[in-house]
């Protein structure tokens, strides 16, 4: 088990560490039958945004959740609606992590958070490990289970949850448009020339019409936990923006984070090292598109629309993220190319949309 734990998460980075003493003592308190021994924390290199620990004492072990540091963009990392968000969705999708503990007590450490179940799997982002020996017809089950997952997602009966508490399905798409480029003009830190063309476009012709199902909205393979024989997903991470919204537009954030092997090197290597997703087997995504309105019985044949928002969107929170590292709200290195990183995801939208 430290041998996984050691592969899985890395030293706490300086100036994000945890007051451990103060941890073990609220732990104490507000979780009963804890072990004894040493609480070691440990932190997940994953992930761009929040800020997300592994809590372990002996065997014991939890997940904790909080926002980034410095100050965030309006109604952006809410751990109260997230943690609300697990609760309502962990009776109707195994894969959701069970929710453990929510507290708003700053003095803790220093920002609100939330504790979550543990899951134990497989998490792959830019390689898989040696001594799993995938092969290519792994990585055509892994295809699969992606697309099944997000159809059954979007199938469930979200009446039986609480989440119309707090969202609003109601002209959804519109809201989004229009909520992206206000949150893109309040992070911009320089002009790009394709950038009104592309909220001009985006705001032209926005869907008025759609279905409204639960959405995850980060749906991606690294935000996916497999279980050992790779054919079920045994974890689904990241729901902080959740809500009730177009299935069609959690599919579009879906495609845009599934990187195929001839798209251009300022995609692929956009956020790093570029995913699995490449590698022989994954299947591309106008399969992942056929595969979905398959499994769906949903019409696709608007998709480019929903594609080319993802881009914008997913150029809006890198961009926000640059915008706090040239701030010098965070000091992570991987951040200080983001801004071209925006650039180049706000060209891809463009083309799309100009097709």
């Amino acid at each position: 088990m430290t041998e996984k734990v050691e592969l899985e998460t890395i030293q706490v980075r300086k100036g994000e560490e945890l007051d451990r003493l103060v941890l073990r003592e609220f732990l104490d308190k507000n979780i009963d039958d804890l072990p004894d021994g040493e609480l070691t924390i440990r932190q997940f290199s994953a992930g761009h945004s929040n800020l997300t620990y592994l809590l372990k004492i002996g065997e014991w072990e939890v997940v904790l959740r909080r926002p980034p540091l410095g100050p965030v963009a309006p109604k952006a990392h809410d751990m109260k609606r997230e943690f609300r968000i697990l609760s309502e969705i962990h009776p109707h999708f195994s894969a959701t992590p069970k929710p453990i503990l929510y507290s708003e007590n700053e003095s803790i450490i220093g920002s609100p958070f939330f504790i979550m179940e543990r899951k134990n799997g497989q998490v792959f982002d830019s390689s898989f490990p040696p001594h799993l020996n995938v092969t290519i017809e792994d990585r055509k089950t892994i295809s699969k289970v992606m697309v099944n997952k997000l159809v059954e997602l979007h199938s469930i009966d979200y009446t039986k949850t609480k989440l119309l508490e707090i969202s609003k399905p109601e002209d959804f798409m519109e809201r989004q448009v229009n909520g992206w480029i206000g949150r893109y003009n309040r992070a911009k830190t320089s002009e790009i020339a394709e950038v009104d063309l592309l909220m001009s476009w985006l705001i032209n012709h926005v869907p008025k019409k759609h279905e409204s199902t639960i959405i995850h909205y980060d749906f991606k393979l690294n935000n996916s936990m497999f279980s050992q024989d790779l054919k079920e997903m045994i974890g689904l991470f990241d729901w902080e923006m959740t809500t009730i919204g177009d299935p069609l537009a959690d599919l579009g954030v879906a495609l845009c984070y599934w990187i195929q092997n001839d798209d251009p090197d300022l995609l692929k290597y956009g956020l790093g090292k570029p995913p699995v997703t490449i590698q022989e087997g994954f299947i591309s995504r106008n399969q992942f598109i056929e595969e979905y309105a398959k499994k769906s019985g949903r019409d696709l044949s608007n998709i480019n629309y929903y594609l080319a928002f993802a881009y914008f969107k997913l150029a809006v929170i890198v961009q926000q993220i640059y915008y706090r590292f040239k701030a010098g709200q965070t000091n992570d290195q991987r951040f200080g190319k983001f801004n071209q990183f925006a650039e180049n995801l706000i060209r891809i939208g463009n083309d799309l949309a100009v097709k």
